[in-house]
């Protein structure tokens, strides 16, 4: 009777142990992922000195519109992007590139005295042997305070 008890005992204990070292384990792998940075940079919502609304935005104060800004570029195709008659992966812009491009519109808008930019348009095109992007929107002041 006693045998069958330590056999008991014996079986409760490697689970038990299993156990715990089952939690460590775990505990050690979420550890080690709280840690990890993305090697792709992810964009966190960049902040720009005034309000940047997007076309389907609006604020939510009474503004006064100043008038509308643009920025827009023209380039040929590098020979990557046109090496060869496959999937277009090699154009366009990243979102990064997208950030630098609204920091760009939000500085003119700066200029005339905005408080914000709103409907906010990005456009990208390309053909054969061009590529290009279209950014604009409306500056404006808020009005009262």
């Amino acid at each position: 009777m006693d045998f069958s008890k330590n056999q008991t005992k014996r079986k409760y204990d490697m689970v038990r142990s299993k156990a715990v070292s089952g939690a460590c384990v775990a505990l050690l792998f979420l550890l080690m992922v709280a840690c990890f940075r993305p090697s792709i940079p992810i964009s966190t919502g960049t902040v720009y000195p005034i309000d940047v609304f997007m076309e389907n935005q609006t604020p939510d104060r009474p503004y006064s519109e100043i008038e509308w800004v643009a920025i827009s570029q023209d380039d040929t195709l590098s020979a990557k992007q046109k090496a060869d008659n496959t999937r277009m992966t090699s154009r366009g812009n990243d979102a990064q590139t997208k950030d630098l491009l609204t920091a760009r519109l939000v500085l003119k808008a700066q200029k005339l005295g905005a408080d914000a930019i709103m409907k906010v348009n990005y456009q990208y095109y390309t053909s054969a042997t061009m590529e290009g992007y279209t950014m604009k929107g409306l500056a404006i002041k808020y009005r009262g305070d």
